[in-house]
C-alpha cells in the first residue's frame, strides 16, 4: 500500500499474515518499485482499521509473496482494571505475562490511519508521537511508566 503523508511525500506498508501492517522506513516523493520497497527496513508494525485500505485512503500498489521474515514482534496487553495484570499477544496467540516481560514492547492496539500517518511524520521530524506515548505501560496509579 502507498501511505500518503499529506505533504506530497509517502511511504509504503505491507500486510503480513498476522493482524498487523508493516510500515517501511521510506519517506519519498517518488514512486518506488515493490522489490525496492520490500528490501527496506520496517519502521514499526501496528494493526490498522481496515477502512484505510477498503475506502482507498491507502491504495494497494502491488502484491509480492510474503516470506517468514516479515513477522510482527509481540505486543503487550495491560488489564484496564488491574494494572498489574499483563498478557502478550504474539502470532495470533495470547498468553499471560509479567510486567518485566512487557517492558520494551508496544501495546496491542488497532490504529486509525490518520494516527499512523501522524506517527510516521513524527518519526521523520524526530519528535515523540503523542499516540505512542499515550499507549505506554502504566503503573497501578495509571501513570505512564518508562519503557
Amino acid at each position: 500500500m502507498k501511505v500518503s503523508l499529506g505533504d506530497g511525500s509517502h511511504t509504503y506498508a505491507r500486510v503480513p499474515p498476522d493482524a498487523s501492517f508493516a510500515f517501511y522506513d521510506s519517506r519519498t516523493t517518488e514512486d518506488m518499485a515493490i522489490e525496492q520497497v520490500t528490501g527496506l527496513p520496517v519502521l514499526f508494525f501496528v494493526a490498522v482499521m481496515e477502512h484505510a485500505v477498503k475506502e482507498g485512503r491507502w491504495p494497494v500498489v502491488g502484491h509480492v509473496p510474503l516470506d517468514n521474515a516479515l513477522q510482527a514482534p509481540p505486543k503487550f496487553i495491560q488489564d484496564a482494571l488491574n494494572k498489574n495484570r499483563f498478557e502478550i499477544y504474539e502470532h495470533g496467540q495470547i498468553r499471560p505475562a509479567t510486567r518485566q516481560e512487557c517492558i520494551g514492547l508496544e501495546r496491542a492496539a488497532v490504529w486509525e490511519p490518520e494516527l499512523v500517518e501522524d506517527r510516521i511524520r513524527d518519526h521523520y521530524a524526530r519528535r515523540k508521537n503523542k499516540w505512542v506515548e499515550s499507549l505506554k505501560m502504566s503503573d497501578e496509579s495509571g501513570a505512564t511508566t518508562i519503557q
